[in-house]
């Protein structure tokens, strides 16, 4: 039994453009193709892209996927490799899940600049190297690049990062208190200092940097850090970024 595309798109929550994708470097190739070159999977297609997804729930470069799969572990070995891995993940998900615990007690007491003090505390149980798929499928060369400096960090790199995030999130909330516009030169400066900071990891060219600012502000764990640190300070952030794009990075349609 085989399912076209569109079905597998439905069943997984994954677009039509990944699997494409997927199938263009080799991950994940279709049972077979039928008239006008719909893709059709059968199931040992969707056991694969069962485990596809879930080492890229857990982060994992395509890179890394494929060396995996290329072990050619047998798949009750592969899903107990895997289950380790997510109960890992479920930890990280506790600690998340404290840290939210945390700030919500302290907004009911009536601190609504939560975390503002010591902005490095809103990360604990974040993962915020972790991008979308959209994202990582349109840039996979970037992140991959992204996921090798990341793993060549010490925890001590790692702690200065996320507080140097921090104290930069904690300025752009000041200004953005301030009433201070987007494209002020102080402001830009702070965009500039995440922009080196970005660089440190892989090197965005002036769409992928304001497409990175558009992540900041969507649904999802970065949003959340950034509308703790200050409410509206995500899409503060976005604007900031847009705006640096275009004037430094050259992007002409960067908004």
């Amino acid at each position: 039994m085989s399912w076209p595309i569109s079905e597998v798109c439905r069943m997984s929550g994954t677009t039509s453009r990944t699997l494409r994708h997927y199938h263009r470097i080799g991950l994940l190739e279709p049972a077979w193709a039928g008239p006008g070159g719909i893709r059709h999977y059968g199931r040992g297609e969707l056991l694969r892209l069962q485990r596809i997804l879930l080492m890229r729930e857990l982060g994992m470069g395509l890179s890394d996927i494929a060396r995996v799969l290329d072990e050619r572990q047998g798949e009750a070995a592969a899903l107990r490799t895997h289950l380790g891995d997510l109960l890992a993940e479920r930890d990280r998900i506790d600690t998340l899940v404290d840290t939210v615990r945390r700030t919500i007690g302290a907004l009911e007491e009536g601190d609504h600049m939560a975390g503002a003090n010591h902005p490095e505390e809103l990360f604990a149980g974040f993962d915020t190297t972790a991008y979308s798929e959209r994202a990582r499928t349109e840039w996979p060369r970037e992140w991959e690049q992204a996921r090798q400096a990341s793993e060549g960090m010490t925890e001590q790199d790692q702690e200065y990062s996320r507080s140097e995030v921090a104290a930069q999130m904690g300025r752009m909330a000041a200004h953005m208190a301030a009433g201070t516009p987007v494209t002020d030169p102080a402001v830009q400066e702070e965009v500039h200092a995440h922009y080196l900071g970005v660089c440190r990891m892989w090197t965005p060219d002036a769409e992928a940097f304001a497409h990175l600012g558009r992540v900041y502000a969507e649904e999802g764990s970065w949003r959340e850090v950034y509308e703790r640190v200050a409410p509206g300070l995500a899409a503060y952030q976005r604007d900031a970024m847009a705006v640096y794009a275009r004037e430094r990075l050259g992007g002409q349609g960067a908004t």
